[in-house]
């Protein structure tokens, strides 16, 4: 048995741990914060097609060291998951990797609303976390930008009584503005191009439907203020929505473009400042209701090329949890908003069942974020070099403990 003794719940008591073992050991916690294993409910883990990025092995043990143990995977892989087919073929990998990495991470899988497919959806209805809806252009090719499919979906997705989780970017707006831009090469632009109201128009028309259908509707990466109000009042209206933001529409601003280039583009993209503070201020009212890492990898000579041909998206499953306890240490954040936003939220909106695992913290640990040190295949983070305090040391799922410290020795026994 190892046993971990005067770990610090959030409340302030203080806790003993127990995971089964062969060995007899006790750990003194009393420097470690207690937390339940972390959800993450918008990963790219780009297992099937896009292995160069990232793969199941290689990102479950990045889930781990940054304190998730339950993700839920996004469906614009090669080829997306549209089928029921390609959705069993899908989870067969993620189980192969899985196994291969020696770590069971739970996981869920969306389901990608594609208008040639619409029949597939009754089938799948109880394997799937929800469907996935592009209404702008993003990774792959999925995008649904004509009004008919648009509202077949919501229709569809009432009727099955499933989670319609919706990019909201207007496709016709954005290309208008694409064209608009034209002339400009340099990755600001890449703001300009789907500025907020290309997100706006997408969200009142989201939200219009979920009203005329009832459907469940989960606003992902919201990213502008203007959102946000409109989110709030759909709430106060009864409609049944739910919003999502991410550490870098949280964290980052579109200054980053100068020192970033291509490692800062990511859609919805990186907004002014002051639409930081409305995405922090609507954590603090509860408009906001959950924090996905939006992981999406790609490698660094992807991420080098010009605007244009640089693909967006960010790797960021280490560095939330460390990015939102910094935020707490800095007394922008309670520990109980923070729980809500990674563990009790997603847990409601999803309905994921309860579990034992738990992850305990260092919150006294202050360090740069190091990309030599990161797990994620790609290995590079928009946040390099930037000192955040609160970093996992130990994650227990299941019946699996995992010291982060000994990361090399157990991707070691993994292989």
């Amino acid at each position: 048995m190892i046993t971990f003794s005067g770990a610090l719940s959030p409340d302030g008591s203080r806790r003993t741990l127990s995971v089964a073992s062969e060995k007899e050991e006790e750990i003194d916690a009393f420097g470690l914060l207690l937390l339940p294993g972390l959800i993450d409910p918008h990963v790219h883990f780009r297992t099937p097609g896009m292995e160069h990025k990232e793969n199941w092995f290689s990102a479950a043990q990045a889930a781990i060291c940054g304190g998730y143990t339950t993700v839920f995977d996004m469906p614009n892989t090669q080829p997306p998951t549209i089928t029921a087919q390609l959705l069993q073929q899908k989870k067969q990998l993620i189980e192969e990797q899985l196994a291969a990495a020696g770590i069971l991470l739970r996981y869920q899988l969306y389901f990608g609303a594609d208008k040639n497919h619409f029949s597939e959806i009754p089938a799948i209805r109880q394997k799937v976390a929800g469907i996935k809806v592009f209404m702008g252009c993003s990774t792959g090719n999925l995008v649904i930008d004509d009004d008919e499919s648009l509202a077949a979906i919501f229709e569809i997705a009432a009727r099955e009584n499933m989670l319609l989780a919706v990019h909201a970017e207007d496709e016709t707006l954005m290309q208008q503005r694409k064209r608009h831009f034209a002339h400009r090469k340099d990755f600001a632009v890449h703001s300009e191009i789907r500025n907020t109201a290309v997100a706006v128009k997408a969200v009142e028309k989201a939200l219009a439907l979920a009203k005329k259908y009832g459907t469940r509707l989960y606003i992902l990466h919201v990213s502008a203020a203007e959102e946000i109000a409109l989110i709030r009042a759909a709430k106060a209206e009864g409609v049944c929505v739910f919003a999502e933001t991410t550490p870098h529409h949280l964290f980052l601003d579109d200054s980053a473009y100068q020192p970033l280039r291509g490692k800062a583009q990511v859609n919805p993209p990186l907004r002014a400042t002051a639409h930081c503070a409305a995405v922090l201020a609507a954590i603090k009212d509860g408009v906001i209701d959950t924090i996905g890492s939006d992981h999406a990898p790609h490698t660094c000579d992807e991420k080098s090329l010009p605007y244009g041909e640089c693909p967006s998206g960010m790797p960021g499953i280490e560095t939330t949890l460390p990015l939102l306890l910094t935020a707490w240490d800095a007394g922008l954040l309670t520990l109980d908003e923070i729980i809500a936003l990674t563990c009790n939220n997603p847990r409601k909106i999803f309905a994921v069942p309860e579990n034992n695992d738990w992850v305990l913290v260092d919150i006294k640990n202050r360090k740069p974020v190091e990309e030599s040190r990161l797990a994620t295949r790609c290995k590079w983070s928009a946040f390099a070099g930037r000192q955040l305090t609160g970093w996992p040391v130990y994650v227990k799922l299941r019946e699996q403990l995992f010291c982060i410290a000994a990361r090399r020795s157990w991707i070691n026994t993994a292989n």
